[in-house]
């Protein structure tokens, strides 16, 4: 048995220096490879290492099967020892590693291929949702009910007992969001006569509600649109309200209808204004009729309706001058455009459209009164409600003129010019 055990033992230790010998030498190869930037040729090494480190630790070696080892009295046992390995299932890379490690006659562990980690699944992130037009809206009057409901809230919270003092401030606040004097004060009066119990803050603001939409709805707000025909929509407006952008997001809106919508460059006048509507032409595929610069902007109307009769083209808008660098009186060639439009399609126009920056607060009541007085606007377009704490200047234009307010313009989106609509737009101002 001693010559068995000591043959066993000499045998282990070969292995080892073996082992212990060839690592070393991998190693340097290992760092050869790396620094020559061969991935493959490193990947392999690292493989072959893997399984001469088992094969270089003793107790990895099984011993023996026990039967051989007690056989007591027994000399000159020259059997080698039998090195029973269990081999699982390999990839050709680690037999290939395994094969070029280990010695001749020797039976050595196959290394296991290390497990896959798994990614955790992504998380996919949710669309965004798109907010509702409500949402929009009252994104878009932010300002306009800070400024207003806001303010308001700010009064009745201090807690006071309201009285001829707080009805002051509130009357200063209506002013100051260009409600108008007038309407302010006559509102202050009926809240005074009305309202039951004085010390309730929601009453109040529940009147003042109900009496801005009760105002906004009095006259028709929809556009009107005639039956059979082209439907001819004239746009006025002094220049840097938006018009042309306007004239862009209708003709947008029709197009998107499956309608075809012709567009007329009245605007001779303004450097550049016929290229600019050309511009949003293209953009939302409606054709233009132009002329050259300075030509009569009613000749170009002329042309644009008799082109819309013969395509069969179901919209035409018209654009006009906001300031004439002539002599000519600006109201009086809008008039003269008017004429035209009567001429060539009874009826026509069927919506004058005034366009007005709700920026400019009570200015913008100024120029509905001139423009109203000299061609008689059927409607009003009021844009930048979006960038301005002002917006009761819709109550005023509605209250004091009698003029509807037929579209809005939230937002520089396509879909932001948006048809008025008084509860909708009253609830963005004070429903939570």
């Amino acid at each position: 048995m001693g010559l068995f055990k000591r043959k066993k033992d000499k045998r282990i230790e070969d292995i080892s220096n073996w082992a212990r010998d060839y690592l070393e030498e991998r190693r340097h190869r290992a760092s050869e490879a790396e620094r020559s930037g061969d991935v493959e040729a490193v990947t392999t090494v690292i493989a072959a290492q893997d399984v001469v480190q088992e094969i270089a630790l003793p107790q990895e070696i099984v011993e023996a099967p026990a039967a051989a080892l007690q056989m007591e009295g027994v000399e000159g046992i020259e059997e080698d020892v039998t090195m029973s390995v269990l081999v699982e299932e390999v990839s050709a890379d680690q037999e290939a590693a395994v094969e070029e490690a280990a010695p001749p006659g020797v039976e050595v562990p196959i290394a296991e291929e290390p497990p896959v980690e798994v990614e955790p699944q992504a998380v996919l992130e949710e669309a965004p949702i798109k907010p509702t037009l409500f949402q929009r809206l009252r994104s878009g009057l932010t300002k306009t009910r800070e400024g207003l409901v806001g303010r308001m809230d700010q009064l009745f919270s201090l807690g006071h007992k309201i009285d001829s003092d707080t009805l002051e401030e509130l009357e200063e606040i209506l002013i100051e969001s260009d409600m108008g004097v007038q309407q302010s004060l006559s509102l202050i009066q009926k809240i005074q006569e009305e309202v039951q119990d004085l010390q309730d803050p929601e009453k109040i603001k529940a009147y003042i509600r109900q009496e801005m939409t009760g105002i906004l709805q009095t006259n028709g707000y929809a556009l009107n649109r005639p039956d059979q025909g082209p439907y001819v929509i004239m746009v006025v407006g002094v220049n840097g309200v938006g018009k042309t952008t306007t004239i862009g997001k209708l003709a947008w809106r029709y197009v998107q209808q499956g309608e075809q919508v012709l567009l007329a460059a009245g605007d001779t006048f303004r450097a550049a204004a016929t290229e600019q509507l050309e511009i949003w032409g293209g953009r939302v595929g409606a054709d233009v009729v132009k002329h050259k610069s300075g030509a009569d902007p009613s000749a170009v109307v002329f042309d644009a309706l008799k082109a819309a009769q013969s395509r069969g083209t179901q919209v035409v808008i018209a654009d006009t001058a906001g300031r004439l660098h002539t002599k000519i009186n600006l109201m009086e060639e809008l008039k003269k455009m008017k004429r035209v439009m009567a001429k060539v399609i009874p009826g026509a126009p069927h919506e004058i459209l005034l366009v007005l920056d709700a920026t400019t607060g009570q200015n913008a009541l100024s120029q509905a009164k001139t423009f109203h007085e000299a061609i008689g606007v059927t409607g009003i377009v009021l844009t930048k409600l979006d960038g301005t704490a002002k917006g009761g200047i819709v109550t005023a234009i509605v209250g004091e003129l009698g003029l509807p307010v037929k579209l809005i313009g939230i937002g520089e989106g396509m879909e932001d010019l948006r048809d008025f609509e008084p509860e909708e737009f009253v609830g963005a101002l004070f429903d939570e």
